[in-house]
């Protein structure tokens, strides 16, 4: 029997409804081919679900989202709606669905493709063959803990305050998911803290080195994140698997996807305990060049390919979708985020026609 997918289809803002939409024409195109049946329906989300209900996660976006096999999420961002209260603001959304869909594990891939080894700032023999998995923490950390908030002091001067948290339960699913990934590519994990200054931290290393040796086929080591930064641009090939917090994953996750030359190459997979995933671009919504066919969808299609492997398991699929995308990029197409001299310059609608005949 042919495996049906009910996908919630979440667009958001800015470029968000031009990407998602490439995406989606290649989901179309495998289902036309019989590798599965598609059921696929849109919801407002972000500064888009706050126009349409007066809130970032609209009830029936919630509803939509849990009720789904998985999630295809675009961007969402909206200037305009900066001065709303922090609840209301357009990023919320995905703060919400992480939290509400207990989207724990967030897996973000950092290659780079040989025709884009040249558009890396990093020069081309340090960053050619970089092939790195970022695993994320997405539940706990400083973005969830409380008491938080900003309070006035005996003397009239304000002072803003986070709690930085993880229970010992919460460190050791996350890190399972890394020795399990590690396990499927170079057996090696590097677990990020800062264990000589954050005692939240000291512990997230004393729970991976026991974890460790429950995955004697797996190399353990440990890096204070200033270093890991460092080491991301120093020399990024050293990695395979790293595993790290929230707030330490953001920002590892978003420097180490500039070594690959464009943002918007880069896809992302949030994960429950049972594989239900939210799949997004890592990009934001760039609300310059929204509505201009200038967005690069290859991120949003990438992530498609990441549902149809984790969520689905229809690797062949997925396996379809990312050599679509390398024939593509070998035939010198490019969006303006990747364009080198002697490409051909294409918007996003152009990059996903390109797609599609490649998957013919």
């Amino acid at each position: 029997m042919t495996q049906h997918l009910k996908i919630a289809v979440l667009a958001g803002d800015g470029i968000g409804p031009e990407i998602t939409d490439q995406a989606v024409r290649v989901l179309q195109q495998l289902s036309a081919q019989g590798h599965f049946g598609l059921t696929l329906e849109q919801a407002p989300v972000g500064g888009v679900g706050y126009r349409a209900s007066g809130h970032p996660l609209p009830q029936a976006t919630l509803a939509l989202a849990k009720s789904a096999d998985a999630i295809l999420f675009g961007a969402v961002g909206d200037f305009s709606l900066d001065t709303l209260p922090r609840e209301l603001r357009p990023e919320q959304a995905i703060l919400g669905l992480r939290k509400e869909l207990g989207l724990f594990a967030n897996l973000r891939p950092a290659m780079i493709y040989p025709e884009l080894a040249g558009a890396s700032t990093l020069k081309p023999e340090v960053v050619s063959g970089l092939d790195i998995m970022i695993i994320r923490e997405l539940t706990g950390d400083i973005y969830f803990g409380q008491p938080r908030g900003i309070r006035v002091l005996e003397n009239g001067e304000r002072e803003g305050f986070d709690t930085m948290v993880y229970r010992e339960s919460e460190i050791v699913r996350i890190g399972h998911v890394a020795f399990q990934a590690a396990r499927k590519r170079g057996k090696r994990v590097c677990s990020v803290d800062k264990a000589n200054v954050l005692e939240t931290t000291q512990l997230w290393r004393e729970v991976m080195t026991e974890l460790g040796k429950s995955y004697p086929d797996v190399a353990l080591t440990h890096m204070y994140v200033d270093n890991a930064a460092m080491q991301l641009l120093k020399a990024p090939k050293q990695f395979d698997v790293v595993v790290t917090g929230n707030m330490f994953g953001d920002i590892l996750s978003d420097e180490a996807s500039m070594l690959t030359g464009s943002i918007g190459m880069l896809p992302s997979a949030s994960l429950d305990a049972k594989n239900k995933g939210l799949y997004e671009p890592i990009h934001g919504s760039a609300p310059d060049i929204a509505g201009k066919n200038l967005a690069n969808p290859l991120a949003t299609i990438l992530s498609a390919a990441m549902m149809l492997r984790y969520t689905f398991g229809l690797t062949q699929a997925a396996d379809a979708v990312e050599a679509a995308v390398r024939k593509t990029l070998s035939s010198g197409m490019a969006t303006p985020d990747i364009y080198r001299d002697g490409c051909q310059r294409v918007g996003t609608v152009e990059m996903g026609d390109a797609v599609l005949a490649a998957m013919n």
